[in-house]
């Protein structure tokens, strides 16, 4: 493990839609603990820090092998606050010089499916590019974005959002890609000063739909649970 990496795994304790999801059982295992076990697999980093502002989230966080030196601030806990503002506050907390690493993973908790194996692989592509901040994508599938429709009002009437595209073929049109929160990379100076990864020129890893599931709805977790017991029937 090299010193200059670090992993920052944002989980703040007031989540709306999915209460406590942060440690909520996600087939027998707090979901967060995902997160960090991948961390952990990897074997990239020189720490592993949850910034949280739950008490309760940090026990279980430790628990699992990660760090909680601290408590975040509840100012940057809300729901209007970027999540890339937390990560930005560990690093000045944990480096206030910015002399100690020179990367920063932001490892979104709500993402369990990604493996160790994703974040090395994700470290490659994020070194070999020498781009300041890397978010990781998946490739929309049978639901084109390109015939996406809004409806009005009267929730009857539909507009397309891309009328040229609406009456092109699926294969004639460009591949379009969905962020999820598996696996940022950044610069950490980048981080400090902008604090975002949504810069110009940032760079996208893709990450397979399967393991970049985004939990943020009680559906959400039905639907990784029975990903999970297909992929323990699979092994």
């Amino acid at each position: 493990m090299l010193q200059d990496r670090i992993a920052i795994i944002p989980a703040r304790g007031g989540s709306k839609r999915v209460t406590g999801k942060n440690i909520r059982p996600l087939a027998g295992k707090p979901l967060i603990a995902y997160t960090i076990e991948a961390a952990l697999g990897s074997r990239l980093f020189h720490r592993i820090v949850v910034s949280t502002d739950s008490e309760d989230i940090a026990a279980v966080a430790r628990t699992y092998g990660a760090e909680v030196p601290f408590l975040r601030s509840a100012v940057i806990s809300d729901d209007l606050t970027p999540v890339s503002a937390a990560t930005a506050d560990a690093l000045e907390r944990l480096d206030p010089d910015g002399s100690q690493y020179q990367l920063v993973a932001q490892l979104m908790a709500n993402c369990p499916l990604r493996t160790a194996e994703d974040v090395v692989s994700s470290h490659k592509q994020f070194s070999e590019t020498g781009a300041d901040t890397q978010i990781s994508v998946v490739r929309y599938g049978w639901q084109n974005p390109w015939w996406a429709m809004r409806r009005d009002a009267t929730k009857f009437s539909l507009d397309p959002l891309f009328p040229k595209e609406m009456t092109a073929r699926s294969q004639d049109l460009p591949e379009l890609f969905c962020p999820t929160g598996a696996i940022w990379w950044g610069k950490t100076e980048v981080i400090r000063e902008q604090r975002t990864f949504h810069i110009a020129g940032r760079t996208g890893w893709e990450i397979s739909w399967q393991h970049g599931v985004d939990i943020d709805t009680p559906e959400d977790m039905e639907f990784t649970e029975a990903l999970l017991n297909l992929t323990c029937k699979d092994d």
